[in-house]
């Protein structure tokens, strides 16, 4: 079964809806069970909760018929609840709930090294909360005393995945994405920071001040307190127009086409230039080392490469933002045939990943048309039906196309600990690849 508790409660099995009582408190009973799946809770803390001090003489067995209905209702879609000792538990095995996923996505949202991992970590984080917890039946008191946690861990999500926004130069989406929030959560002030921050570098200095006096007002109003050093001395530097508040500089061997950064073509084909879109293949996954950011990356480079016509790419970009969800499922499954292609080049005895390739290439040839351009000669390109995946089936064609050239027995892997990029040595003399990028930071000079 799924249970999503963060918003309205919902119980469904296979996608349809799970009718799980008429009463407020039987679902509350049953969101409280989930929220704490694997962990019993005794009934005296049931009754306080479902109550608030407040509780019937005839509680203690309300809770049991409560019990015993949910039994009956979801034990036929294979959800226990057990007695033990003097409380309950539910047993999580096998089924989904949002806000045990949610925990775990922020987990590896904080331990993610590279910054395009940990927004999408965050992202899909934040992607499950439909409303407030429990927003149908959990009164406000309630709520705070259920779900604090799981509140601040939220807004500590949005904070930090403002701050790896700033850090990407994605301000402008950092002023949207937390407009809501930094007048209703004052005290949050790595929220107001990270606003501020994004109003100054898009040009709203008077924006990013008033910010700061109206988060002012607010904590003197309510709390008696100042705002803190840090929000003070950003407000002092905003005073100043600091030059160190300015967007952050663009990446070492770089190229800036449109509004996106793109590495600088070292390898000698497109496929292999894709796969060096991830620097640090041979490391750990060096901060700072993804280039495909963004889909509107993903639609730049194709361009770039001249994988996909400039025209197509303009139509691409709009699409993106018209239908954001999609354009993400795209730049997703583009990543992961990048590993793919990456293993498959790098391990021609990788049938797994040979296969992957060659299903996408094959997918590829049935979206391609035969062209003639305007010098007379003809070409393959990818027809617009292919839709937001078009870049992505340009590079598995010409991913085919180099699998089968005989130059894929030249294609050399950079050893440097920081690198692992691919490219062509038809000289057969060539060890290392001619730049030191692997997102920065390398002691050694072997990559150049």
């Amino acid at each position: 079964m799924e249970f999503r508790l963060l918003g309205p409660f919902e119980a469904r099995d296979q996608g349809r809806p799970v009718p799980v009582g008429s009463r407020r408190q039987e679902r509350c009973l049953l969101a409280i069970l989930l929220l704490q799946a694997g962990h019993v809770v005794t009934t005296a803390r049931l009754i306080e909760l479902l109550w608030n001090g407040a509780a019937p003489a005839s509680a203690r067995g309300t809770v049991h018929t409560y019990v015993g209905r949910l039994r009956a209702r979801l034990q036929p879609h294979g959800l226990s609840i057990e007695t033990r000792h003097d409380g309950y538990a539910v047993d999580p095995g096998g089924h989904t709930i949002d806000a045990q996923r949610f925990v775990a996505l922020h987990r590896q949202a904080s331990d993610a090294t590279d910054p395009a991992t940990r927004v999408r970590h965050y992202d899909q984080a934040l992607a499950l909360w439909h409303g407030p917890l429990l927003a149908d039946v959990a009164d406000d008191d309630l709520r705070g005393r259920l779900g604090g946690t799981l509140e601040d861990l939220r807004l500590s999500a949005l904070e930090q995945r403002g701050e790896v926004h700033l850090a990407m130069g994605l301000h402008e989406r950092v002023v949207a994405d937390l407009a809501p929030l930094t007048g209703t959560h004052p005290g949050r002030e790595r929220l107001v920071a990270a606003r501020m921050t994004a109003l100054y570098r898009s040009g709203r200095q008077a924006d990013a001040l008033q910010l700061y006096r109206d988060t002012r007002q607010a904590l003197v109003t309510d709390l008696g307190i100042e705002p803190g050093a840090e929000l003070a001395t950003l407000h002092d530097r905003i005073l100043r127009r600091d030059p160190r508040l300015d967007r952050p500089p663009g990446p070492l061997y770089a190229v800036r086409v449109g509004e996106e950064w793109l590495p600088w073509n070292t390898s000698g084909h497109p496929a292999l230039e894709f796969c060096n879109t991830y620097a640090g293949w041979g490391g750990s996954g060096l901060p700072g080392s993804e280039w495909l950011r963004a889909y509107s990356t993903l639609a730049v480079w194709a361009g770039h490469l001249d994988l996909a016509e400039q025209r197509l790419v303009t139509r691409l970009l709009q699409e993106a933002r018209q239908r954001p969800a999609e354009a993400d499922a795209a730049l997703d499954e583009a990543r992961a045939f990048r590993d793919d292609l990456y293993t498959c080049l790098t391990d021609p005895r990788n049938a797994r990943a040979f296969k992957a390739v060659a299903y996408l290439a094959q997918e590829a040839a049935r979206h391609s048309l035969l062209v003639r351009d305007g010098d007379g000669l003809a070409q393959w390109r990818l027809s617009s039906a292919a839709g937001l995946r078009l870049p992505l089936l340009a590079t598995a064609r010409s991913a085919a196309e180099l699998l089968a050239d005989p130059r894929r027995f030249t294609i050399r892997t950079c050893p440097s600990d920081n690198c692992g990029w691919l490219f062509l040595d038809t000289s057969g003399r060539r060890r290392w690849c001619s730049l030191a990028t692997c997102g920065g930071g390398r002691e050694e000079a072997a990559c150049t």
